[in-house]
């Protein structure tokens, strides 16, 4: 398999090695969401006291404080019955650097727009990617992307056998719908709250312009519950799923490869190929622009790397609207 893709890959090579990279030094805000530095003299804003009161969820029969809930070492799972047996570095990490996988990816491995979604990926591509912030190869083409270096020092704090066992927990489950994509020419006002835009109270909205608003469907409950059932809804420009479908399935006129090719016919997946269809359009982009920005190295990336060469902004937004719009059923068969 893994000669096969490469083989597909370098014959189309060729059509997109020639491009010119956009500035590595120029990512597309909208998709890193990095919060806006305090301005230069200003104090620190006064913390809050500790909120000691007990939270609930509906559908759930548990309920925990704020500092359980975020607790990386031991996070709230609020449903146990959605997912198997946590191993214990998922449940709990390791201290002092390993993070439980549960508290960022939640304990289904739906994840939030600031990370990946991991339920659903083949194990041998989770190893890999693990291996790879340990060796220096994955690393995020903006700087402030805070939670890169965490996930590096995490995979550099745990063993290969708690790899193993991680990627074959979140492996073990299927990617389901998690975003609802809505096409739009306006957009509530956000503001980035740890790498998750969430609508400014009162704020109204402005154009979209050529970006992906990506934000919480209920943002109490991602942000401060870290509810794993309460998905995202990505607004993206009107007509860029059409156009993204387009660019997908074709390839642009050599402006790139059909997606199809490596990642299946349904875009869920081919052999150690990650699936993609429903993910995160944020994480989706990210990733794009990482590996033509050269940030994010490896076995899979470097084949990677000629398909996003030509892509611009725009590319980059169509493409991810029509992935993420399309809804990945048990089946395994993907449908917009």
């Amino acid at each position: 398999m893994r000669k096969f893709v490469t083989l597909i890959v370098l014959t189309a090579a060729p059509l997109v090695i020639t491009s010119v990279l956009r500035a590595a030094s120029e990512p597309p805000a909208w998709a890193y969401a990095i919060p806006a530095a305090r301005p230069a003299g200003a104090p620190a804003p006064t913390p809050p006291p500790p909120d000691t009161s007990m939270k609930t969820l509906p559908g759930s029969t548990l309920s925990f404080t704020r500092q359980q809930i975020s607790d990386g070492f031991g996070p709230a799972d609020w449903f146990p019955e959605d997912h198997p047996t946590m191993p214990d570095i998922v449940a709990h990490g390791k201290r002092p650097d390993a993070r439980a996988c549960g508290l960022c990816h939640y304990p289904n491995g739906k994840g939030r727009q600031e990370n990946a979604g991991v339920s659903g990926l083949p194990v041998s591509y989770f190893i890999q990617q693990m291996n790879d912030f340990r060796n220096g190869l994955r690393k995020s083409a903006e700087p402030r992307k805070a939670n890169t270096n965490v996930m590096i020092a995490i995979a550099k704090a745990m063993t290969p056998e708690e790899i193993e066992a991680s990627a074959k927990y979140f492996g073990a489950m299927k990617w389901t719908p998690w975003i609802r994509v809505v096409e739009t020419d306006t957009v509530p006002k956000v503001e980035s709250r740890g790498g998750i835009w969430i609508p400014v109270e009162g704020g109204g909205k402005e154009p979209i312009g050529m970006r992906i608003v990506e934000t919480p469907e209920n943002p109490e409950r991602t942000e401060i519950l870290r509810d794993p059932r309460s998905g995202f809804i990505a607004y993206t420009p009107v007509g860029s799923i059409k156009k993204g479908e387009t660019l997908v399935k074709t390839g642009g006129n050599r402006k790139t490869v059909e997606c199809a090719l490596c990642h299946g016919s349904d875009l869920q997946g081919l052999g150690p190929v990650p699936g993609i269809a429903g993910r995160s359009p944020s994480y989706l982009v990210r990733q794009m622009y990482d590996m033509q920005a050269k940030a994010r190295h490896g076995e899979w990336a470097e084949l990677m790397m000629p398909v996003v060469a030509k892509l611009t902004d725009e590319d980059f937004v169509n493409v991810a609207a029509y992935v993420s719009s399309l809804k990945p059923t048990a089946g395994g068969t993907a449908a917009q």
